[in-house]
């Protein structure tokens, strides 16, 4: 039989396991298919909510399959939060956190793909001997004890992916990858969306204080008119003690709200990457933002696409299933070819002349037999963790349906709210003066004056919370259907 040159035989080796890494072995992921409905809400939308007087009443449309603003902060009118978000972008630093981490993991994706690669090392050796001439022979021809030895070589060693090993870790890496830049994402919208219900929460607390302010003010000067009327005997000195307590209870309603206030400019602070003690001077009140007018109702599939939790949740998934083939690929023979080229002279003149080439080359097939059932319990481990990605996946999605829902139907309900909150405050507003004019005219008793203060109290209230609440619920519908967070680098750009 005719002998295969070695160059040969490393050309078909290395050609045969070339073609055998073609494949790889488990299962192929498969993108899973938009959930089977046609709406977000258990009923259809109307066409917009209910309108109401005064501020933020305007009616909000429903718009089906609208284009979310790449600055969708932008429709609240206020230059001011655009300034906030503008710089919570460039400072806060839990975008740069996971700005990293998203780095990191690409950088570790590639790492891997080197595998794909012969590992090529160099080595140069050199030594200065003696020999032993009373016991060997002088190494060199000349008979001379002292002699060197110069060997420079080049190892190369390659391990062919013949049953895909490393292209389903590859593949496992990139999507652990493309989970972490959903989750920059999502750290994106979270953050724009935080910065935005800050401002109107502050907006609220201010609101709200200047109401209580302003029932400080109607309880302190009813208290002065019955103090004048008793140094005139006209009213029962009960009746000052009892105003005394209403004015002191609508007085103890404003260190608690400035508490809330204070704590929420320092949250505000933090989201731009402040310290407290750096906290912006400008303020945001109600009069200062605007209720948007279209409200974003997207299509389920675009729900899909456009939440970057589910994105996360679905290249998790990619990730599990490539662990599958990852497990069962290490319970497959592993090849590995290596080759050894060197040269040996004891001088350096010599190198590379007749004689000095010397080489090797060597391949090895390992096939596991027993390890106690190890590769087969991480087989099914990784199987199980399919099944679980899968779950989660399903659970991911189900919920971001809901918080889409219940943003939907939280506006509508707003906007009722808000209609009732105006009627409630007019309405108290007209029983509160009647009242008055009734107790300085002696036609009513005192505590009915007393009862209509503290309805209007209460009506004052709940109309600024009502009007912000309706701010806060357009906010959090903008990021439950994604934020616009596929239109960030035209943010990053402006």
């Amino acid at each position: 039989m005719r002998a295969i040159p070695l160059r040969r035989l490393t050309g078909i080796v290395i050609g045969m396991t070339g073609f055998l890494g073609a494949c790889a072995v488990g299962p192929d992921f498969e993108r899973p298919k938009p959930p089977d409905v046609t709406r977000t809400t258990p009923e259809p939308l109307p066409v917009q909510t209910v309108a109401a007087k005064g501020a933020f009443g305007e009616p909000q449309l429903f718009v089906q399959e609208m284009d979310i603003p790449a600055q969708w902060w932008g429709l609240f009118g206020s230059a001011q939060l655009d300034a906030r978000v503008q710089e919570a972008l460039k400072a806060n630093p839990t975008l740069a956190a996971a700005q990293a981490a998203l780095k990191q993991a690409r950088e570790l994706a590639d790492a891997q793909r080197g595998f794909y690669y012969p590992d090529i090392s160099a080595n140069f050796n050199g030594s200065r001997n003696k020999t032993a001439t009373s016991t060997l022979s002088p190494a060199s021809a000349s008979g001379n004890p002292y002699y060197s030895v110069i060997t420079p070589q080049v190892f190369v060693s390659f391990a062919p992916d013949v049953f895909g090993l490393n292209m389903r870790t590859v593949e496992s890496l990139d999507a652990q990858a493309e989970n972490q830049r959903f989750q920059l994402e999502a750290t994106y919208i979270t953050l724009t969306t935080n910065v935005v219900t800050a401002a109107i929460q502050e907006a609220s607390l201010r609101a709200q204080i200047a109401a209580t302010e302003q029932v400080i003010k109607i309880e302190s000067d009813l208290l002065a008119i019955l103090r004048r009327q008793s140094a005139l005997g006209q009213v029962a000195g009960a009746d000052i003690a009892t105003q005394e307590a209403a004015l002191a209870q609508a007085q103890a309603l404003l260190p608690p709200l400035a508490k809330q206030l204070a704590q929420q400019r320092d949250q505000e602070t933090a989201l731009l990457g402040r310290f407290p003690s750096d906290a912006p001077a400008d303020q945001f009140t109600l009069a200062s933002l605007t209720l948007p007018r279209d409200l974003p109702v997207s299509l389920p599939s675009a729900v899909v696409a456009q939440r970057p939790d589910i994105r996360a949740a679905e290249a998790t998934l990619h990730s599990a299933t490539a662990q599958v083939g990852v497990a069962i690929a290490n319970r497959l023979p592993q090849i590995s070819l290596t080759a050894n080229l060197g040269d040996s002279a004891a001088t350096f003149a010599t190198l590379f002349g007749s004689g000095t080439a010397f080489g090797a080359l060597a391949a090895s097939i390992t096939q596991p037999l027993f390890d106690g059932f190890t590769l087969m319990h991480r087989q099914r481990a990784a199987e199980a963790g399919l099944e679980q990605a899968m779950a989660q996946y399903k659970s991911t999605v189900i919920t971001a349906f809901q918080n889409v829902a219940d943003a939907l139907q939280a506006l509508e309900q707003d906007a009722l709210a808000l209609q009732a909150a105006v009627a409630a405050e007019a309405a108290a507003a007209r029983s509160l003066g009647i009242a008055r004019n009734q107790f300085d005219l002696g036609a009513v008793a005192y505590l009915s004056l007393l009862n209509a203060q503290q309805t209007y109290q209460q009506a004052v209230l709940a109309l600024a919370q009502a009007q912000a609440t309706r701010l806060a619920d357009t906010a959090a519908l903008f990021q439950a259907v994604g934020g616009a967070w596929w239109k960030r680098d035209v943010v990053a750009a402006q």
